[in-house]
This record gives structure tokens, sequence and C-alpha cells, in this order.
């Protein structure tokens, strides 16, 4: 799997639907909102692992630089922050699956209806990541998997990708489409969360970030855009009012 059929694959769309009937309104005089009266994300800061053990932390990092791997174009997944980004979700409400009906029966479903696992996104990252080092030591002279050669490393992702590689309680290729897709997000999320440090992903493909207006630019087709991606984090209008 190469770096640009990976990533070419993966689709940002925004898409919401209601069966409710719309109820139009006018509005006018003043905006129907006031400035920084909602809760902007938390900057993630760099330091110490918020869930991983740093040994995990440094198989989370190899694991993802061999998905998303370092080459002319950009970074690697490891230097764009992604495990960072997926060691913040594991510590918040993602790893405890928040939100989610959380109780049985947990019986196998079918693929449009998701996994059907028991356990929260957190306790299956730590037993996949404990099995990854497993396999790889009983294949490779005892070795865990920070320690294989590249060819190495992609022959054990390609054993958790396929299902061969067994960890407990883990359906192997459910964690793989989550791991799959907590790497993407964090490649191309807003810095704000850990990842897609220094906005490269969105360099890469040409994504302005999150600008506030395009007004100007609707109808000027196939020009390139001329500024630099922005992140929530520095653009003053999605910032409080309290922190300007």
């Amino acid at each position: 799997m190469n770096r640009r059929r990976l990533l070419s694959g993966t689709a940002l769309v925004l898409f919401t639907a209601s069966s409710a009937p719309s109820r139009a309104g006018t509005i006018a005089g003043a905006l129907p909102w006031a400035p920084g009266a909602a809760a902007p994300p938390r900057p993630v800061v760099p330091g110490p692992w918020h869930f991983f053990t740093p040994a995990e932390g440094r198989t989370v990092e190899a694991i993802v630089d061999r998905i998303i791997p370092p080459d002319p174009d950009g970074p690697g997944a490891r230097d764009a922050g992604c495990a960072v980004f997926i060691d913040r979700q594991l510590a918040g409400p993602f790893g405890r699956a928040e939100g989610l009906y959380d109780h049985g029966p947990f019986v196998t479903g079918t693929k449009q209806q998701g996994p059907q696992s028991r356990l929260d996104p957190a306790t299956q990252y730590r037993g996949a990541l404990r099995a990854i080092d497993a396999y790889s030591a009983q294949h490779h002279d005892g070795r865990p998997f920070v320690d294989l050669a590249a060819a190495d490393q992609d022959a054990v992702i390609g054993a958790i990708e396929d299902g061969s590689l067994p960890i407990e309680d883990v359906v192997t290729k459910d964690f793989w489409t989550m791991l799959l897709k907590n790497t993407r997000q964090g490649f191309f999320a807003d810095p704000v969360y850990g990842g897609n440090r220094d906005m490269a992903a969105w360099k890469w493909i040409g994504f302005p970030g999150a600008r506030y207006d395009y007004s100007d630019w609707i109808d000027r087709h196939n020009e390139p855009y001329p500024h630099a991606p922005i992140g929530i984090a520095e653009a003053p209008l999605w910032r409080p009012a309290a922190s300007k």
C-alpha cells in the first residue's frame, strides 16, 4: 500500500440529513449568536503520553509510520503527530466509547451494522498492542515490533489487515479498520487535536484550512488558492473573545 493510494482513498465529507420538515426563518438586524459563545476545542500541547505507556507510544508511532510513510511529498504519520492524536482520543470520550450503547447482547452483526464489541476503543488498543508485540516476538526471534526491519513490520501489519494476527476478545479486522481510520483522522484533522503537525497534510492536498470566508474566491475557477492553510487555533475569528 503506497502513500498516494492510501490518502487518495480518504474523503473528508460532512453530510447532514433529516426527515423532519425544514422551517425557514428571517434574520434581520443582528446575527443570531454571540461571538465567543461556543466551547472551542482545547488545543493539544506537547508532552507525555496521556493514554499510551512509553513503550506503547513507540509501537503506535512505528505502526502509523508504516501506514503513511514519509516520502518526498511530505512527512510520514509519525512526524505528522498521528500517534499523539490517537493517544489523546483514547484518553478522552472516544476511548471510553461515551455516547454509544455498550450493553449486551453482543453478537456478530453485518458489515453495515459496524463493530459489535463489548470492549471500548481504549481497551481494544491496549490488548492489540500487546498482541502485536507478542506476534512480532514469536515470528522474529523475540524482537518487539519497533525493533523489526521495515519489511518485517509491513508483514506484521499485513497480518493485522488480513485478520491472521490473533487479538484476545477483539476481531482483528475490526481493529485494523479502527486503526487505519484513526491514522487517517490524525493525518488530516485540524492541528488543534494533535495531528497534522504544521498542517503538513493540508499543504500536501492544497486544503486552505479553517478560514472563515471564501466568498472572494467562489467565482475564481481554475486558480490556485494563494494563501497558506490556517488552523482553528491560529484563526482570530474562531477564538473566544476572552482569549483575544
